[in-house]
C-alpha cells in the first residue's frame, strides 16, 4: 500500500520556514491553485543564480511542485548523468515565477523560466515513486522532450537527498546537448543577466502584503491632471487641495530657479507641480526618516540655509519625530515625509533640496545604507569622476553586492549600498573608507585624502565621512539650487559608459520622460538586505 501523502498545504512547511514573505515576492502557496483534476500535470525548469548557478527542476504532483536542484542542469544527452538534490516542495504559484529574489533572502538571486510544459508520470502514483526513490517522467517542453529518470542515490553530509537525473535513449536524445547553450527564458526570451538588470516586478516590504508586489514599469501615481490644473488656475497665492490635503500656497509666480542660455526660468508654481508629480516616486527614500531641509525662500540664486527644526506653526497632520539624543541648541523636532502631501508642504516652505537621514527614526543609530560620495575637486574632470565610479562598479561586482549610482545634479556621483540594519555608523564609515582607499590606490593621482578643500590641490575626495548620524546626501529626484533646476537622478551602472551622460543633465522638466522610459533605477535597493562583507 502506498504511503499516505500529507495535504498540499502541509507539504509547503519547509518552503515557508525558509522565507520571509514580507520581503520576497515569491508566492506563499495556495493549495487551490492547481492545474485542475483533469489537466495534464505541468513541469517547470528555472535557471536560478543564487550563491551558485543551478537549475530548479519542478514537477506538479498532488498540488505542489516537487523539486530538485540540478547544478549542471537537465540534458538531452542520454550518455550523461547529472547530480540532483531533492529540495523542499514549492507552491504551484511558483511555476511561472521569473524575477529577482531579494539579496539576503533564502535563494536570493535572479530566476528565469528556462523551460516549461506538461509531463506524463511513468507510475500510477508519482508521489509514492518519489518517496520510493525513483521517478520516471516523459516531458513535453519547449527544450526538454522525451523520457527522463530521477534516481535517489543517498544523502550528503548535510542530510540532503542526493539523486541523479538522466535522459533515456529515445527519439529525443541528443548527444552532447548542453543546457548552457540554450540560456533564454521560454516566457520572456530574456537571459538571467537581462532579468537581473531590468526586473519586471519588485517587492515593497513597507507595504501590506496584498499591495507589495510592484510593477517596475508602472509608475506610482503622482498628482492627477485635475490637481495640477487647479494649481495652474490659482492666482499668486491660494488654497490648493493636493493628495487629499488642503495647502496654502504662496508666491506662485516667483522665480525660484534662474534662467540661462540653455534653460528658461522656473517659477515656484512649476516647482510645486514637479514636486507633486514626483512625490510618490521619491517617497520610499524619505518615509520613516528625519528630513533635513535646504531652504531657499528667495530662490536658488540667493543664499540658502539648512532648516532641520519643524516650526511650531506647521500643520498638525505632518508627521514629526522628536530626537531623543538632542543636545542643547540643536534641532529637536524633525519633519518625517510619510505621505506625498508632506513633501509638497516642504517645497512650498522653500525647501528646494531634500536630504533624508540614512537611518530610520525607530533606530536612528543604525543606518540602512552605506554611502559613497565621489566629490570632485576644482581640477577634477567629469571623465575622472566616471573613472572613479567605474572602479567602484567593478568592486561591487567582485563583492557581489547590490549598489546603485546616481548623478548628483552638480558635478559628482554618489553610490548607495543598502544594508541590513545592525552595523553602526562607525562600522559603515570604516567599511566605506577601506573600500574607497582600495579603489583610490588604483588611481592615486586623481585623489586627495585631505579634509580641507584648499588642501586637496584640486583633486577629488572619496568622502566616507558622510556615513554619520544626521549627515545626509541629497535624496533621489531632489532638485538642486542651480539654473534649470537640475535633479539628482538615479542611473543604471551601464549608463556610466554612455558618452552623453552628464552629472547635471536631468532637470525637473525632463524627469517625467526619463522615468516613463526607464522606471526607477533605485527601486531594487528598497528590497535588499545584505551584510557588508570583509574586505581583507
Amino acid at each position: 500500500m502506498a504511503p499516505t501523502q500529507p495535504p498540499a498545504d502541509e507539504k509547503l512547511t519547509g518552503y515557508r520556514r525558509k522565507r520571509d514573505f514580507s520581503r520576497t515576492s515569491e508566492p506563499a502557496g495556495d493549495p487551490a491553485a492547481t492545474a485542475g483534476p483533469t489537466a495534464a500535470p505541468r513541469f517547470v525548469v528555472q535557471r536560478h543564480r543564487a550563491r551558485r548557478l543551478h537549475y530548479d527542476v519542478r514537477f506538479e504532483i498532488d498540488g505542489v511542485l516537487v523539486s530538485w536542484a540540478v547544478p549542471k542542469g537537465p540534458t538531452l544527452d542520454a550518455g550523461v548523468r547529472h547530480a540532483a538534490f531533492h529540495v523542499e516542495d514549492h507552491p504551484i504559484e511558483y511555476i511561472d515565477f521569473e524575477g529577482v529574489i531579494p539579496a539576503g533572502e533564502y535563494g536570493g538571486g535572479d530566476v528565469i523560466v528556462w523551460d516549461a510544459g506538461t509531463w506524463e508520470p511513468g507510475e500510477d502514483d508519482p508521489a509514492a515513486a518519489v518517496a520510493a526513490g525513483e521517478l520516471h517522467a516523459e516531458l513535453h517542453g519547449s527544450k526538454l522532450r522525451g523520457r527522463f529518470v530521477l534516481v535517489r542515490t543517498g544523502q550528503d553530509s548535510a542530510g540532503k537527498e542526493q539523486w541523479l537525473m538522466l535522459h533515456k535513449h529515445d527519439d529525443f536524445a541528443v548527444p552532447g546537448w548542453d543546457p548552457e547553450e540554450h540560456p533564454r527564458s521560454v516566457l520572456s526570451g530574456r537571459t538571467n543577466d537581462e532579468v537581473l538588470a531590468d526586473p519586471d516586478r519588485m517587492w515593497r516590504s513597507d507595504l501590506p502584503a496584498g499591495e507589495a508586489s510592484i510593477a517596475l514599469k508602472q509608475l506610482p501615481r503622482g498628482a492627477t491632471a485635475d490637481e495640477l490644473a487647479a494649481l495652474a488656475r490659482l492666482p499668486g497665492s491660494g488654497q490648493w487641495r493636493i493628495f487629499g490635503r488642503e495647502l496654502k500656497v504662496t508666491n506662485l509666480d516667483k522665480v525660484l530657479f534662474e534662467g540661462s542660455a540653455d534653460h528658461q526660468p522656473i517659477s515656484k508654481r512649476e516647482f510645486l507641480a514637479y514636486t507633486a508629480q514626483i512625490a510618490t516616486m521619491t517617497l520610499p527614500y524619505l518615509a520613516g526618516r528625519a528630513l533635513n531641509m535646504h531652504r531657499f525662500p528667495q530662490g536658488a540664486a540667493s543664499n540658502g540655509f539648512w532648516q532641520k527644526e519643524l516650526p511650531d506653526w506647521a500643520p498638525d497632520w505632518l508627521n514629526r519625530w522628536q530626537n531623543p539624543d538632542v543636545e542643547p541648541g540643536e534641532s529637536r523636532t524633525y519633519l518625517v515625509v510619510d505621505e506625498p502631501a508632506a513633501l509638497v508642504w516642504a517645497a512650498n516652505f522653500g525647501a528646494l533640496e531634500w536630504h533624508a537621514w540614512t537611518s530610520l527614526t525607530d533606530r536612528p543609530h543604525r543606518p540602512g545604507y552605506a554611502l559613497i560620495d565621489i566629490d570632485p575637486g576644482a581640477s577634477t574632470s567629469w571623465q575622472d569622476v566616471l573613472v572613479l565610479a567605474r572602479l567602484h562598479r567593478t568592486a561591487f561586482e567582485h563583492l557581489n553586492l547590490l549598489a546603485r549610482p546616481k548623478v548628483t545634479g552638480r558635478r559628482g556621483i554618489q553610490i548607495w549600498v543598502p544594508i541590513s540594519r545592525g552595523p553602526s555608523f562607525a562600522d559603515t564609515r570604516q567599511w566605506v573608507e577601506q573600500l574607497s582607499r582600495t579603489v583610490g590606490a588604483v588611481v592615486p593621482e586623481l585623489l586627495s585624502w585631505k579634509w580641507g578643500v584648499r588642501d586637496r590641490g584640486g583633486r577629488a575626495r572619496l568622502d566616507y565621512t558622510q556615513n554619520a548620524i544626521n549627515k545626509t546626501l541629497v535624496a533621489p529626484y531632489s532638485p538642486r539650487p542651480a539654473p534649470g533646476a537640475p535633479v539628482s537622478m538615479p542611473i543604471g551602472w551601464a549608463e556610466l559608459d554612455d558618452p552623453g551622460l552628464r552629472p547635471d543633465g536631468f532637470g525637473i522638466r525632463t524627469v517625467s520622460r526619463r522615468v516613463a522610459e526607464r522606471g526607477d533605477e533605485f527601486r531594487p535597493l528598497l528590497t535588499a538586505r545584505q551584510a557588508l562583507p570583509p574586505l581583507g
